[in-house]
């Protein structure tokens, strides 16, 4: 009988597989014994002989033991943690869950141009003074604007850039995108650059959004020269990966009014330090990695998974595979 384990734990609740997940599982898919430990306290116990593993975190020595496993699962859309040699060298398939993640997190990223271009953080501080700021919000840079006509740029076109791409067009926007592999097509883009031409996205774009993946090419991708190139009142939104911006940069350009505004959702170290600078930064928000959040968040990861499985016991290719050398 194949052997499915599921480990995964986290101090916010909602990224810890619910109780349901398993017992829907194991009705659904009688000649699987499904596994579900509450910790990591027995993944050494009963890594050996599972086939298929569901998790964000396994240990390259529990990969070496794991003499049956042929494919992991992990329900997070970033698989950096997942990428070192003992697993990129085997033959065991890794899916991650992209698809359940991206258009949500695309929502938020339209959100979040919509907050910065009607200023609605500016609002919000008014209206806990209790002041009419009707005055200030136009008069201080950058002003209330349009969302129409405007140019987003995105750092990345998977499964998050798609959906922004979707949406912003519809709202009338262009869309540029980079790209690592360009010949891949615009997905929706109106211009799509390659790696070596990534400087024109935040040349051109009012607002550039950040949702590559972690690899070495996209660590602090928007470094001090690049955001050097935004325009005066451009703003910077990053519901990637914290690594993928350099944060004393951001701070100086916003501090000293380089760029117009930023949004971020995501960070280095989370949770964010009270003691962190960033919290009062002006034109910056700051949400706290909320943008993948969703009540339908599970049963979203349960279609996708189900599905592949049903594919793997059937010997046909998986939704979602993860290219272990590229590490996306």
């Amino acid at each position: 009988m194949l052997k499915l384990l599921i480990f995964l734990q986290h101090p916010f609740a909602l990224w810890s597989a619910p109780a349901w997940f398993s017992e829907r599982l194991r009705k659904e898919f009688t000649s699987v014994n499904v596994v579900q430990l509450p910790d990591y306290s027995r993944v050494d116990a009963e890594i050996p002989d599972t086939d298929v593993a569901i998790t964000w975190s396994i240990k390259p020595e529990q990969v070496l033991a794991a003499k049956k496993l042929r494919w992991i699962h992990s329900t997070a859309a970033a698989i950096h943690t997942l990428i070192f040699p003992e697993l990129v060298n085997s033959d065991i398939i890794i899916t991650n869950a992209r698809d359940v993640h991206g258009p949500v997190v695309a929502e938020q990223v339209i959100a979040l141009i919509f907050a910065l271009a009607r200023k609605i953080p500016d609002a919000v501080r008014f209206q806990l003074k209790h002041e009419w700021g009707q005055e200030r919000m136009w008069d201080e840079l950058p002003r209330v604007r349009e969302v129409a006509g405007a140019t987003v740029g995105l750092i990345g076109i998977g499964s998050i850039g798609r959906a922004v791409a979707r949406s912003a067009k519809a709202l009338g926007m262009r869309v540029i995108a980079a790209r690592e592999h360009p010949e891949k097509g615009t997905d929706g883009a109106d211009a799509v650059f390659g790696p070596g031409q990534t400087d024109e996205i935040f040349r051109q774009a009012d607002y550039v959004v950040l949702a590559a993946p972690t690899t070495n090419a996209t660590q602090s991708i928007a470094s001090a020269d690049r955001v050097a190139l935004m325009k005066p009142d451009a703003c910077l939104i990053n519901v990637g990966r914290g690594p993928l911006l350099d944060e004393e940069v951001l701070v100086r350009a916003l501090r000293e009014k380089k760029i117009g505004g930023a949004a971020l959702d995501v960070f280095p170290k989370e949770p964010l330090d009270p003691a962190s600078p960033l919290w009062d930064v002006p034109n910056l928000l700051i949400t706290p990695h909320t943008a993948g959040l969703t009540d339908k968040v599970w049963e979203r990861h349960y279609t996708l998974f189900s599905e592949n499985l049903r594919r793997f016991l059937k010997g046909e290719p998986l939704l979602a595979v993860v290219n272990k050398q590229e590490g996306y």
